[in-house]
């Protein structure tokens, strides 16, 4: 399935939204986030969140998800990537997640059993886009990322315990301290 948000001007039926922002179809798919929205569980804050923006399509099976975002955060955890979820305490998010106008954070987010964890590596802030893949391999999964044209980079592999035949999966943004920010996804490749 490959979806290009820059040459339509509605979004298919079979996306289903999970927290819907406001959002618009114009030279691609771009969400405004909601003020102090976030998906995040127990550890270390000892905060349970589960109230990002999610657009997703229900997928059996292994697969290999795509994306391409750019993005103007204003608040420190403005962040928008991919997203691969069983339900509120059994997911995978990647993203840049903003921190100050020198650093943010390029990283992944592994919730099991309602504990996430976050792992991170520092990039500069004038990163405004970045592409995002997840490939599934029965309960396994790798995590990959690329800057413009660049080749894919393993970001982690990781294992969901609770996980299930069938998925959501799609594109996610969230602005858990802030106002709310703009990021615009240009598609959405799956196979």
């Amino acid at each position: 399935m490959d979806i290009d948000f820059r040459r339509i001007s509605k979004l298919p039926e079979n996306l289903l939204w999970f927290n819907e922002p406001k959002y618009r179809l114009e030279q691609g798919l771009t969400l405004l986030t909601q003020a102090e929205t976030d998906f995040w569980q127990s550890t270390h804050y000892g905060f349970r969140r589960d109230d990002g923006h999610f657009l997703h399509i229900p997928w059996d099976g292994d697969f290999s998800i795509e994306t391409s975002c750019h993005f103007d955060p204003v608040s420190q955890y403005d962040q928008c990537g991919l997203m691969v979820r069983i339900d509120c305490n059994n997911w995978i998010k990647c993203s840049v997640e903003y921190e100050s106008d020198a650093l943010s954070r390029l990283g992944s987010v592994v919730t099991n059993y309602g504990f996430s964890d976050w792992a991170t590596q520092d990039i500069p802030s004038a990163t405004k886009s970045m592409r995002y893949r997840i490939e599934r391999e029965g309960d396994d999964f790798i995590v990959q990322y690329a800057s413009a044209q660049d080749e894919w980079r393993q970001m982690r592999i990781a294992h969901l315990h609770h996980c299930q035949t069938q998925l959501a999966i799609g594109v996610y943004a969230c602005s858990p301290t802030g106002q709310g920010f703009s990021c615009q996804f240009d598609y959405l490749n799956i196979r």
